[in-house]
């Protein structure tokens, strides 16, 4: 009995002896990230020589390797599962090289008579001897443009929309258009191709005249994410209606775009197929662009295999008509947060008061075009994602909200995911705010009725989607300079910015040395 009472006292004393010595070194570690710092590094970033950070492009290139030159500096380690910092992912451009198109022995003009759209269509030769009207290319049981009609071994001809009565859409059966609208056209075209036909012609009713600017956003593409292939389908051309008007004349082309036009129903089985030769040679050619996501580690000391992830995205909208987009705010301001993080974790490392966890501080592109670089990593992760116990996300945190009138403008960020995952999150974030920064936190977009969505719009929701509990935080900057050349490093305030990444790195801190991994114990809400 008396050694239990003179050890446990000892055992207490030890136990509040760490605790306030790990924040006593958060403290002091945490006074390292400054305004001055931050703006060091931003005035790198978002400056002319980066020219946008658009993904693809040689500015991303830039501050790639500016990220990397800091990492090195700071001593982070590259994921020995990787060669170097970089995770590369593949992006793609398609660039139409030929196309030839014969109906009834005349060949068509590219640009004046049709245009073949070069994301949707595959280098192929097709060939048939009927084409048949097929209204607006919709096959359901409210409506069927199929119907009594065969396309097999045939090409099919439909108008772009969908039939209404009285106002309301007949598929979807009220004012809400169907699938045969959005995604529209990738829906037809796949359907065409289940009921047998070798190729489409698409006729947009309102299209009289081929814009030359479409002929020519569908002559060459814009680089994408290689998700699902697009072009999985049969090939399709789109046709004007002039050359429509010569070409099936019989049909009398001008009473068919007037009911397009009014989005009356068609009976197509009344139209009889035209017997005529058919012929579509296409080429294409697919250029292949790496951009990447910058991976820095800070390896843990007794739970190394877990991992706490700081993120950001690098990437903005690049340089268009003689204009930059500098993206000080949006994310200019969230990658230098996270070399500011590291560069205090780092020194906390040296000083032998490191991480308990691996901290791995990763920089993504291609967030700006559709969170590509954050999904490549998710499907495609350097760490084991059910051990990486959360991801804080930053993503504009250094200006204020234009549309915020309350008292604390100066003093606030939202934080986006505190409900969502884990029930420890919004605790430790809130503890850690009241100890350290006094920060206003505000829980308006994690909203179920928010009409932005923010909580699917930034990174950390590709984490969120495999399950790994996420804060994110934001400044609200969504109108003013967002998205515009505007978006420049004088609009930042420093003092706040100082103070939010403080707050954040707190967070982590606090996250990376404590016992157990966050709980997961709370559903992800539906995106729909």
């Amino acid at each position: 009995m008396p050694i239990k009472k003179i050890i446990l006292p000892l055992v207490l004393f030890a136990c509040t002896h760490t605790a306030v010595a790990q924040t006593a070194d958060a403290t002091g570690y945490a006074a390292g990230i400054t305004g001055e710092g931050l703006k060091k590094h931003l005035s790198i970033i978002a400056s002319d020589e980066m020219e946008g950070r658009e993904t693809g492009t040689e500015g991303q290139r830039k501050a790639a390797a500016y990220i990397e030159a800091q990492f090195k500096i700071l001593g982070l380690t590259a994921p020995a599962e990787q060669k170097g910092y970089q995770q590369y992912f593949p992006l793609y451009r398609d660039s139409m090289t030929a196309a030839t198109v014969k109906i009834n022995g005349r060949e068509l003009e590219y640009g004046k008579d049709y245009y073949v759209p070069v994301l949707n269509n595959r280098s192929k030769k097709a060939s048939a001897g009927k084409l048949v009207f097929a209204g607006y290319g919709i096959s359901e049981n409210e409506y069927d443009d199929y119907k009594d009609i065969d396309v097999k071994g045939k090409v099919v001809v439909f108008f772009l929309g969908e039939p209404k009565n009285k106002g309301n859409y007949i598929v979807g059966g009220g004012t809400s258009f169907s699938k045969y609208t959005f995604p529209g056209l990738t829906e037809k075209i796949a359907l065409a191709e289940t009921k047998g036909a070798t190729a489409a012609i698409v006729l947009n009713p309102m299209a009289t005249l081929l814009s030359s600017r479409v002929v020519s956003l569908n002559t060459k593409s814009n680089i994408y994410f290689p998700g699902e292939p697009l072009d999985k389908s049969i090939d399709f051309i789109t046709v004007s209606l002039d050359a429509a008007k010569q070409l099936f004349n019989e049909w009398n082309v001008d009473s068919l775009v007037k009911r397009a036009r009014m989005s009356n129903v068609f009976n197509a089985a009344a139209i009889a197929e035209k017997k005529t030769s058919f012929s579509f040679d296409y080429k294409k050619e697919r250029q292949v662009i790496n951009a990447s996501n910058m991976l820095g580690v800070i390896e843990g000391t007794e739970k190394k295999d877990e991992y706490v992830f700081l993120t950001a995205h690098y990437d903005h909208l690049g340089s268009h008509d003689g204009k930059i987009y500098y993206g000080a705010d949006d994310d200019g301001s969230g990658t230098c947060a996270v070399l500011s993080m590291a560069a205090a974790f780092a020194k906390a490392k040296a000083e032998g008061r490191g991480p308990k966890r691996t901290i791995v501080f990763m920089t993504v592109s291609g967030e700006e075009k559709g969170l590509w670089g954050s999904e490549y990593y998710s499907e495609h992760p350097v760490f084991p994602l059910d051990k990486t116990t959360v991801d804080l996300n930053t993503d504009m945190v250094g200006r204020t909200d234009t549309e915020r009138n309350k008292p604390d403008s100066l003093n606030y960020v939202y934080v986006i995911g505190h409900d969502k995952l884990s029930t420890e999150l919004q605790g430790i974030n809130e503890g850690v705010n009241k100890k350290h920064t006094g920060l206003v936190l505000d829980y308006k977009f994690d909203d179920p009725d928010d009409k932005e969505r923010i909580y699917y719009r930034s990174d950390h929701y590709n984490f969120a989607r495999k399950g790994v509990p996420i804060l994110f935080f934001y400044d609200g900057m969504l109108k003013a300079d967002y998205h515009k050349p505007t978006d420049t490093i004088d609009k930042i305030n420093w003092e706040l910015y100082e103070k939010r990444v403080r707050m954040i790195f707190y967070t982590a801190w606090e996250i990376a040395n404590r016992d157990a991994m966050l709980k997961r114990d709370l559903p992800l809400p539906p995106e729909e």
